[in-house]
């Protein structure tokens, strides 16, 4: 465990009007994130926000469904982002509110282009890869969710560089976890409106239910592997990423009870009083062996009702 934190540097009127931009850019997409955000101690919550702006704004780019805006568009689009990004983080400003809150906390941080050029790779191949292999998904989970959980981890931390190394495996495993199980929920509009499918070897048109669970075993060991990390955390970070990791496995849950075919037309949700039960279980400390046990969904329940599923919609939660 890292040190006590150091002393935060002065917030201009700018830099601080910047970090609100980037909490309502929070706020207006993911119920989730929000959640398990609160439970971030100051600054990190601020800093965290920070960084998931640019993440978001980054993948609306590529992912708004406006069909107005061509492929090329969005590539201009992207670079001009990419572009701003690393201006701003060499000059320490900039006029885009969203990336001069994300350079503030990148350059306190210590976060450079080893993790933000392999982030903008990923967004970069949403936009040149509609069906991906074996290697090509590798690398598009690395750049779109294992850099983003290192670069949480950085601030996390503070900076501790030994804690960065010793830490590195799970929170890239947390990252990937994450992200393999938002593709497992946004598998028809993946394929039916984005026109892309990221699972190499699987048909969404023609899923099984061992197919689903070979994938959500992957999913669950490095979920079990992230959760080795968490008496480790800071006590300002712990609680929050404890929820966050635990949102995700109840989502694993009920991705499980749900019928593969189904997958297809659903979006499997965590349903909000086991939310707050997440919630109330973080806050009070449990330990990793404890959260492994979260309740999973009853065989059937995520067939019926608006509880535990929703139909397919745009964005990502």
């Amino acid at each position: 465990m890292s040190g006590p934190r150091r002393a935060e540097p002065p917030v201009s009127r700018y830099e601080r009007v910047a970090q609100q931009s980037a909490g309502r850019v929070i706020a207006g997409y993911s119920t989730s994130f929000g959640w398990a955000c609160r439970l971030l101690d100051e600054p990190v919550r601020t800093h965290i926000r920070n960084l998931y702006a640019l993440v978001r704004v980054a993948d609306e780019t590529v992912d708004d469904p406006d069909p107005t805006l061509s492929a090329e568009v969005r590539a201009r689009m992207l670079e001009d982002l990419a572009e701003e990004t690393a201006h701003a983080l060499r000059r320490g400003r900039s006029t885009n509110l969203v990336v001069q809150a994300f350079a503030v906390t990148a350059r306190r941080h210590g976060i450079g282009a080893e993790l933000i050029d392999p982030f903008f790779a990923s967004m970069r191949a949403d936009l040149a890869i509609a069906r991906h292999d074996q290697d090509s998904l590798e690398e598009y989970v690395h750049g779109s969710a294992e850099v983003v959980g290192l670069m949480c981890l950085r601030v996390f931390v503070d900076g501790d560089e030994a804690a960065c190394a010793r830490l590195r495996g799970p929170a890239q495993s947390l990252g990937s976890a994450f992200q393999k199980v938002n593709f497992l929920r946004d598998l028809g509009e993946d394929h039916d409106q984005l026109g892309r499918d990221y699972f190499p070897g699987l048909d969404p048109e023609h899923v099984d239910d061992a197919a689903r669970d070979r994938l959500l075993d992957e999913i669950e060991a490095e979920l079990a592997h992230a959760a080795t990390a968490l008496p480790a955390l800071p006590p300002s970070s712990r609680r929050a990423v404890s929820a966050a990791h635990d949102f995700y496995l109840a989502l694993c849950h009920r991705l499980r009870a749900t019928p593969a075919a189904e997958l297809r037309r659903t979006r499997v949700r965590v349903p909000d009083r086991q939310k707050a039960r997440i919630l109330a279980r973080a806050l009070l400390g449990r330990a990793p062996s404890e959260r492994a046990r979260t309740e999973p969904a009853r065989a059937g329940t995520a067939r019926t009702g608006t509880a535990d599923t929703e139909p397919a919609r745009d964005g990502r939660a």
